[in-house]
């Protein structure tokens, strides 16, 4: 058995080494009936053997996949911690709703991290710890949940109350409202890694967040669809907000509105800088500039 999963193996590395961004870690998991965590550490030794041999790694943005992301975030995470490793394997997040669809989900369930997931539902709370307590991947060990409708001002107590403040390895925020003044005020933790989204129809250049508010809720502004307009942070506002903290954007999810930033620390050299414009690619950031932004450009929005 041994041997038939080394030249199993073998095999997946070999047909990885020419194209490694194309082949998903669902494709390899399908093709040779492996768990999902077995497919995801040979792609990480494969891109381990990339960065030890000088091959020219792929973009960010093509080693995306899902398992439990929203879009692409899976892989591209996965990727980063390939590159950069892990330490603790501690992650949080911030606004996870039930935590079935987030970027900390796959690290949980499928890579054995020890995670805090963060909402201001009761309900969703109570749901997401049925579900991760039902799970095969995390019954014996589930995430802590917290209920909390997170400001500026509770957010270090909380991550200090819960056991993951300091260097933790990765940090998501989602709150659709106050991210950029959440992650302003959050100092009792250094993640190494920080996925935050950002408001794609601002554009590139503008540096704006909505002003501050403990009770901020995005649905009662102008929306497209189901989309809230006036709500969170541009990326160059972000982009600033991070320079002084000691981060430095490396990309973004393909649809273009989770923005990616490590730790200068951490990986410079893999995981270099990227302009902010070239996290504004995909046809639905062009089409937001174009349409959700007259709906707000009136709004009183704070220039940082």
């Amino acid at each position: 058995m041994l041997k038939r999963f080394k030249r199993t193996a073998r095999a997946i590395l070999s047909n990885l080494q020419d194209d490694v961004a194309r082949r998903t870690c669902d494709q390899i998991e399908l093709r040779n009936q492996l768990p999902a965590s077995v497919a995801e550490k040979l792609l990480e030794h494969q891109y381990q053997q990339m960065l030890r041999d000088g091959v020219p790694l792929p973009p960010l943005r093509e080693t995306g996949w899902k398992r439990y992301s929203q879009t692409d975030e899976d892989g591209i995470i996965h990727y980063i911690f390939s590159i950069a490793g892990s330490t603790n394997r501690k992650c949080v997040e911030i606004c996870a709703s039930e935590g079935k669809e987030c970027n900390s989900a796959n690290l949980l369930l499928n890579r054995q991290w020890t995670g805090l997931l963060v909402d201001g539902s009761p309900a969703k709370i109570e749901a997401g710890k049925r579900w991760y307590e039902q799970h095969r991947g995390t019954y014996v060990y589930p995430p802590r949940f917290e209920h909390l409708w997170v400001t500026r001002d509770n957010v270090d107590p909380m991550l200090e109350r819960t056991g993951f403040a300091g260097d933790i390895d990765l940090m998501s925020i989602d709150l659709d409202g106050v991210d950029y003044w959440v992650w302003e005020a959050i100092t009792a933790a250094r993640p190494r890694v920080l996925v935050i989204e950002y408001q794609q129809h601002l554009g590139p250049d503008r540096a704006v967040t909505v002003p501050y508010s403990d009770d901020f809720i995005a649905l009662t502004y102008p929306k497209t669809g189901w989309l809230p307009n006036y709500a969170g942070a541009s990326l160059a506002a972000l982009a600033k907000l991070g320079a002084r903290k000691g981060y430095r954007l490396v990309g973004s999810n393909h649809l273009c509105f989770n923005a990616f930033f490590v730790r200068d620390d951490v990986a410079p050299t893999a995981l270099p800088e990227v302009p902010v414009a070239s996290c504004f690619a995909h046809d639905r950031a062009i089409w937001s500039m174009s349409k959700r932004w007259p709906t707000v450009a009136h709004m009183p929005w704070v220039e940082v």
